[in-house]
């Protein structure tokens, strides 16, 4: 799981996240993320393969996502055969595994294994996309204008330009994650407040943690 894309889905929420020992990525998301490396075989499969896959939509919707993707993203090819994968990247702001990384000129993928908006792709999921197009960056010492989010459970792919206003959200992230010296604010009204793990606990306060990563194996 991201650090930055915690933080930039619930500061607090990374906080807590910080206190887990165990951050080991269950067997369950390794399989959905795996999705994302067998495009050709997911295309080429039967109804009946592709439905003991662990996809979140029916075999139709699947299919029809994935085709559309290959039609509308023009390195495709290239993410469904990446030129490296699970990359450990050391930015000069963050550093982490991005999940894809194609060349020529290089651009990084990151999976996601939740359901994407109608468009675009989700906050957290671009801060991390620019995190890791700028960690690449910096690594290779190219300039890295693109990056891609896919869904992989969902067979769809969001290619993320790094705009002036994603690349503002992305430090503006970085610095809220920076600054985290005890719990911060807890979100008010907020839909997501339910559905976390830590919301029995929000509210404890123990010793500061500082760290800044985009990604954990």
């Amino acid at each position: 799981m991201s650090d930055l894309a915690i933080a930039a889905y619930c500061p607090r929420k990374l906080y807590y996240t910080w206190r887990v020992d165990d951050r080991t990525v269950p067997e369950s998301v390794r399989e959905r993320r795996e999705l994302a490396f067998r495009y050709g075989e997911l295309l080429a499969a039967t109804d009946d393969a592709l439905a003991d896959e662990p996809i979140a939509i029916s075999v139709d919707e699947y299919r029809e996502n994935l085709e559309r993707s290959r039609e509308r993203v023009d390195r495709f090819d290239d993410l469904a055969e990446p030129d490296e994968r699970e990359v450990f990247l050391a930015g000069r702001e963050c550093r982490g595994i991005v999940h894809k990384v194609v060349a020529d000129p290089p651009e990084p993928s990151m999976i996601s294994t939740g359901e994407p908006p109608e468009q675009g792709v989700w906050e957290p999921d671009s801060v991390r996309a620019v995190a890791a197009a700028k960690a690449l960056a910096w690594t290779r010492k190219r300039p890295v204008e693109r990056a891609y989010v896919e869904y992989a459970t969902h067979g769809v792919i969001r290619p993320v330009e790094l705009t002036t206003r994603r690349k503002a959200t992305y430090r503006r992230t970085v610095r809220a994650t920076e600054a985290i010296d005890g719990p911060p604010p807890r979100l008010r009204g907020k839909a997501k407040c339910p559905s976390c793990e830590f919301r029995d606990r929000c509210g404890v306060r123990s010793r500061s943690l500082r760290s800044v990563l985009f990604g954990r194996r």
